[in-house]
């Protein structure tokens, strides 16, 4: 059984990241999971999200990883009477990445009335695993 709300497309969910972090990154929503609940987005490997090493930073990972569980977690909710925001992130970095794109998927660990957890794998372009990333989101409603 799907959480997410009927009608969801990646039109919107790009739409929805115009104008934020994740478009100056070059984030953008490529899938959404036909069988689970999941969001995939890539993100380029450039001067935007380099290090002073020409290294994928950190900080950019993390950026991605938060915005697919924060897209994510919007997608179970009514977006009338709710919204989400994010509690507490963590990243274990695994693998360099120094140009190309990577590509994060995004699935639910728990979703709940006033929390969810989701689980964030970013992989280079040879499928290597670069980060994993956990993020845990506040459910508000809207007044």
């Amino acid at each position: 059984m799907s959480h997410f709300r009927p009608g969801i497309t990646i039109e919107i969910l790009n739409k929805f990241s115009a104008n934020t972090l994740a478009s100056h990154l070059g984030i953008e929503v490529i899938g959404i999971g036909a069988d689970s609940d999941s969001i995939t987005a890539k993100m380029p490997v450039d001067h935007r999200t380099h290090q002073p090493l020409g290294l994928l930073h950190g900080g950019a990972s993390v950026a991605l990883a938060e915005t697919l569980g924060s897209i994510g977690a919007m997608c179970c909710l009514d977006f009338d009477k709710q919204y989400c925001v994010g509690l507490e992130i963590n990243a274990n970095h695994i693998k360099s990445a120094r140009s190309g794109f990577v590509h994060g998927t995004a699935k639910p660990i728990h979703i709940g009335k006033r929390t969810q957890v989701w689980e964030i794998k970013i992989v280079n372009e040879s499928q290597e695993l670069v980060c994993i990333s956990r993020i845990t989101l506040a459910i508000i409603d809207k007044r």
